[in-house]
């Protein structure tokens, strides 16, 4: 479903402040495949999900997406097929409209403008339905305005705006980052659900090794902008978080990176 092909970006180019993002990076993500990012702060990690997204285009290289090259395609064209899962829970949706009026905008994405698809009552039966998924007792609120739930409530919303119409890529930006641990439980389990139930090409990135070892997903880790390591689903079915540490802690010894990046790496568990 996605292929990279030695993409290379630098912000700044030139200047005091120029950074290499992201260095001859190449990966290939497979339909229905979901794959976890991780890496400390200045990884990459976002630069990645940007350029996949098409909000940043990259200096050289390609980006194939469904057998179409997308490399220059901005992000606004990308997203008939693409849905993305921020951090912050009050970027995903309109705080002074409803919860219906809110799932009427990703329900219509994609679809004819004319005529004019309208909020319905079969049609808000159905997005009740589809509220009853989230459990959190939403489903009879659905006039209800966004602003006044919680940033919880309002993450598992747009989780459910993401994939009511099932996009060919969900890419999930630390989506659960700004949760409290029983919300990000709760998110956590639903985005599973959701990229299960639909067959979903997923992205996601996390700081978090923790959130890799919990998934047991195929997991990349980036370091200063180059893919470091790639474990395959199979063998992070067997991983815990001091095995997965160790395993880096061996990558920088072969690779020659610094210390710091075990230091930071361990200040997710202690």
């Amino acid at each position: 479903m996605i292929e990279i092909s030695s993409v290379n970006k630098v912000f700044n180019p030139g200047s005091f402040n120029e950074v290499c993002a992201l260095e001859d990076v190449s990966l290939k993500i497979g339909k229905s495949e979901f794959v976890v990012i991780i890496g400390t702060n200045g990884s990459g990690k976002s630069t990645l999900l940007n350029i996949i997204s098409g909000s940043v285009l990259p200096d050289s290289g390609e980006i194939i997406m469904n057998g179409s090259n997308v490399t220059d395609i901005p992000d606004f064209k990308r997203a008939s097929f693409i849905s993305r899962v921020f951090q912050n829970p009050l970027a995903g949706t309109v705080s002074d409209m409803s919860i219906a009026e809110n799932l009427l905008i990703a329900w219509s994405r994609g679809k004819p403008k004319y005529p004019v698809i309208k909020l319905s009552k079969s049609l808000k039966n159905y997005f009740s339905e589809r509220l009853k998924s989230l459990e959190m007792n939403l489903e009879n609120r659905i006039d209800s305005i966004m602003g006044v739930l919680s940033g919880g409530q309002r993450q598992a919303i747009t989780l459910l705006m993401a994939v009511i119409n099932p996009p060919a890529v969900l890419l999930l930006d630390e989506h659960t980052a700004a949760l409290d641990p029983k919300t990000d439980f709760q998110v956590s389990k639903l985005t599973k659900n959701f990229i299960e139930q639909d067959k979903l090409t997923a992205v996601m990135i996390t700081h978090s090794m923790q959130k890799a070892v919990e998934l047991k997903k195929r997991t990349i880790m980036l370091h200063k902008g180059k893919i470091i390591d790639d474990i395959p689903e199979e063998e992070m079915k067997f991983m815990t978080s001091d095995t997965l540490l160790e395993k880096f802690s061996d990558i920088r010894k072969k690779e020659k990176l610094t210390a710091d990046l075990i230091e930071e790496l361990r200040k997710e568990y202690f």
